[in-house]
């Protein structure tokens, strides 16, 4: 505690972005800077930004860099915020309640004690081992520095060949930013489809967009080395059976919960790498130490397990959960159904609950129907076809996830299967949900409940 004022706490942030600033910012609104003092470190250049725009501000949709930062390090100061830019925390002393902080530009290191704790490191990509990964020109897509550096690259770069390591949503999103640079993309992916967050047979549905925009795609394939020029530049990039040429290459292959931190200081983690939490969001085991965003694992309510999902939308969640319960008040997160949505050019993906192996794994037996449809009545106008696939539970009808694939309409109604896995809704209760309906909106039937139509008569026939 602060010796001027011993009743004043002090609560202790490491990481400055969706959830370290969101938990820092909602407990200081409920407790003024007399009552709480606040630190917070952040080993990068900025706080609070969307690492979700930046495959667009990359592909030019954003203009500006600074479009995706939703508060300054000034701003956070200004709301009585100590927080601490370019510095690393590299150690937790749980026992002694303090954390030992570098900076990063300077070198020197400092000792911090704390009375609450809240621990939103984030996670980090996954870059493979493999021999010139770390090669001038291959790009990993986390932060706005990451952004930073691949588009100076672009900018500096005479050939147009782009390698694309990884097919899921970072991987995807990264290939339609090429392609609207003007790059000739390729994209490597070990799956035998891309976009593994998905069933194989809607994934080769999103296969087939991206080749039809160009993109080469080349699937079960892993890349086992990246080859440099005379200049040590990368040129391509090599799997055991192919080469391919590569002026840059970014890599996509996911990210894990960066918890070293955490790991070190005897904090205890799940089975995907992620901080263990209680409904509070406070660490399991510790009163006073809490944890959210993409370095935290999450309760499915679907499959009953645990989950570490990266999105921003949780992240925030958990911040505002964990600065209720600092500040004094009281909040929950209960978990996740899933859900998520991305798109590459004019394609939208989306999916919420569990895919078949999912369901297989939690011992589940399941009945599944695909169903083509459109977007709007199919006299109106711009009518796009989807694809949408419905999971549901054998004999109880219990909705276990849904996929889709199409066009302009098609990602946001997942939402539908959203709430309605969240609710714990059956196939046939969803039959009855009263949509919005006008032509230039949706046929008479939405197509996701055509699907829990044609999963109910699945449900009665098994």
């Amino acid at each position: 505690m602060s010796a001027e004022n011993p009743v004043r706490e002090r609560l202790v942030v490491i990481g400055g972005d969706a959830a370290g600033m969101s938990a820092a910012s909602q407990a200081r609104r409920l407790r003024g800077p007399d009552e709480l003092e606040i630190v917070a470190f952040e080993r990068g250049h900025f706080t609070s930004y969307s690492a979700c725009g930046i495959p667009y501000w990359v592909g030019g949709q954003v203009g500006e860099r600074d479009e995706l930062i939703a508060r300054t390090p000034e701003e956070h100061r200004a709301r009585g915020i100590d927080l601490r830019m370019r510095t690393e925390v590299v150690e937790i002393d749980v026992a002694g309640r303090r954390v030992r902080a570098r900076e990063l530009d300077g070198g020197a290191e400092s000792w911090t004690s704390y009375d609450k704790l809240v621990i939103a490191t984030g996670a980090r990509p996954v870059r493979p081992a493999l021999p010139g990964i770390d090669a001038p020109g291959v790009h990993g897509v986390q932060t706005l520095d990451d952004g930073q550096a691949l588009l100076d690259t672009l900018r500096a770069t005479d050939g147009r060949r782009a390698v694309v390591v990884g097919a899921g949503y970072i991987g995807v999103e990264m290939a339609e930013a090429l392609i609207n640079r003007g790059y000739e993309v390729t994209v490597v992916n070990r799956g035998a489809e891309p976009m593994s967050t998905l069933d194989p047979d809607m994934g080769c549905l999103v296969h087939e967009a991206m080749v039809g925009l160009g993109i080469t795609m080349v699937d079960d394939a892993e890349v086992t080395k990246v080859l440099t020029g005379d200049d040590g530049r990368v040129r391509a990039v090599a799997t055991e059976d192919a080469e391919f040429s590569a002026d840059v290459v970014v890599l996509g292959i996911g990210v894990r919960p960066e918890t070293t931190l955490a790991k070190a200081a005897g904090l205890p983690l799940g089975a995907h790498g992620g901080l263990l939490t209680d409904l509070s969001m406070r660490v399991r085991g510790h009163e006073d130490i809490w944890a959210g965003g993409d370095c935290v694992e999450v309760l499915d309510l679907v499959s009953g397990s645990e989950r570490h999902i990266a999105l921003g939308t949780h992240a925030n969640k958990h911040g505002q959960v964990i600065g209720s319960n600092v500040g004094g008040g009281y909040a929950t997160f209960p978990g996740v159904v899933g859900t998520a949505v991305s798109k590459v050019c004019e394609l939208e993906i989306a999916r919420t609950g569990l895919r078949e192996k999912d369901a297989r794994r939690a011992g589940l037996q399941y009945v599944t129907v695909t169903i083509e449809s459109t977007s709007r009545a199919g006299y109106y106008p711009g009518a796009a076809a989807m694809t949408v696939k419905m999971l549901a539970e054998r004999r109880t009808g219990r909705l276990l996830g849904v996929q889709i694939v199409g066009r302009e309409g098609a990602a946001k109604r997942v939402d539908i299967a959203a709430v309605a896995l969240t609710a714990g809704m059956s196939v046939e209760q969803m039959t009855a949900l009263d949509l919005g309906y006008a032509p230039p909106f949706s046929p008479v039937w939405d197509p996701v409940l055509v699907a829990a139509r044609k999963a109910v008569a699945a449900v009665r026939a098994g």
